[in-house]
């Protein structure tokens, strides 16, 4: 045991979130490293009772400590989040702003991380980097559109025939600051690795704005020679991706081009069940499990937590903790091999608490 104590802001969330949290947490006491956990409430019930997700005692934990783990979050649409306020919260006074979103742009968390390994039989292991600030999410998203974006866009033929009133514009920003503090982590990361690099982009169909990144990539690349430059299609990514995924090492993506990209990355790992992610910034960073709260799996028991076991190695990984986290990893690993304590989703029958117990069971018996 060492002296080092980390603070870690515990939020379970909506759904199945507080289930896979509390089925995981007990593998911090057999693990040789100290934590003070601080617990805190987020999501749709904390929306539906305050007309906000995040209340800002939940803030105040979150800005005092070091990083924060996260169950899982529900949102829902525009409509949808209005209506169900509780009485006595004005909708006309309240906008939804996801939590998730929230969290990664207050606290500068720039890009998401999203590790895709083999835990059957070790063929591929490489990571898809998402920027996580702008790109299509960064919030330019109208309907009606606005006079001034009306002017941008009604001389396409659509726009003309369907009129102002009935045209939405979502507009993908892209900016030299974000492409560049993503392109280098992805770079530095790579070289650390396999030195491989793969710029999953649509060049062929966004030329102008394509053009900002490849102008980027090519000047970080002069600092890192050792360093294989791909330039590929986001949809031929998503491909090779399913049939040859041993080919990537480092993926390198803009908001939502990774964003789809990195559940394609979960789906060939074996499922939502096994995803893990970090977004990270320069001084805090927050993880999660890729799963979402998955709110017909509540209280069933079946939900499968090793995304959350996974997460927490994540998070260890990061906090320098390397040999807590590959007794996690390798545990994990273990079960899945073992394949006769699975969830559902994995074709098992066991129950979520059962899981968990087999993982920590193979952490402490160190397989």
């Amino acid at each position: 045991m060492h002296d080092k104590l980390y603070s870690v802001a515990v939020l379970p969330g909506d759904g199945i979130g507080p289930e896979v949290v509390e089925a995981a947490l007990p593998v911090f006491d057999v693990i040789d490293v100290e934590f003070d956990f601080r617990f805190g409430s987020i999501g749709w019930e904390c929306w539906r009772a305050n007309g906000d997700p995040i209340p800002q005692e939940t803030w105040n934990i979150v800005r005092e400590t070091d990083v924060t783990l996260l169950g899982a979050i529900t949102s829902k649409p525009e409509r949808e989040s209005k209506e169900e306020l509780f009485p006595g919260i004005d909708p006309k006074l309240h906008t939804y702003i996801s939590p998730v979103v929230q969290l990664r742009q207050k606290l500068n968390l720039t890009t998401n991380r999203r590790p895709i390994i083999d835990l059957r039989n070790d063929e591929y292991d490489f990571v898809v980097l998402r920027e996580n600030t702008e790109g299509m999410y960064s919030g330019i998203d109208q309907f009606p559109v606005s006079d001034d974006l009306w002017k941008v866009v009604s001389g396409h033929p659509n726009a003309l025939a369907s009129g102002q009133e009935g045209t939405a514009v979502s507009v993908r920003m892209q900016t030299k600051e974000a492409l560049r503090r993503l392109i280098l982590s992805g770079f530095q990361l790579a070289e650390s690795r396999k030195n491989v690099v793969t710029i999953a982009d649509k060049p062929n169909v966004l030329r102008q704005s394509s053009k900002l990144i490849r102008s980027i990539v090519e000047e970080v690349s002069a600092d890192y020679p050792s360093v294989q430059v791909e330039f590929s299609n986001v949809d031929a990514v998503a491909m090779w991706m399913v049939t040859r995924p041993s080919k990537f090492d480092v993926i390198i993506a803009e908001n939502m081009f990774g964003d789809i990209l990195s559940d394609v990355g979960g789906g060939v790992m074996g499922g939502l069940g096994l995803a893990f992610s970090g977004n990270v910034g320069d001084k805090y960073a927050y993880f999660e499990p890729v799963h979402g709260s998955a709110p017909h799996m509540q209280g069933t028991g079946r939900a499968n937590p090793m995304a959350m076991f996974l997460t927490i190695a994540f998070m260890l990984n990061y906090l320098h903790e390397y040999e807590s986290a590959d007794r996690i990893y390798r545990a994990v690993r273990s079960v899945v091999r073992k394949g006769d304590i699975l969830t559902y989703d994995l074709g098992g029958d066991a129950s979520t608490l059962e899981v968990a117990s087999a993982i920590i069971s193979a952490v402490l018996k160190g397989e």
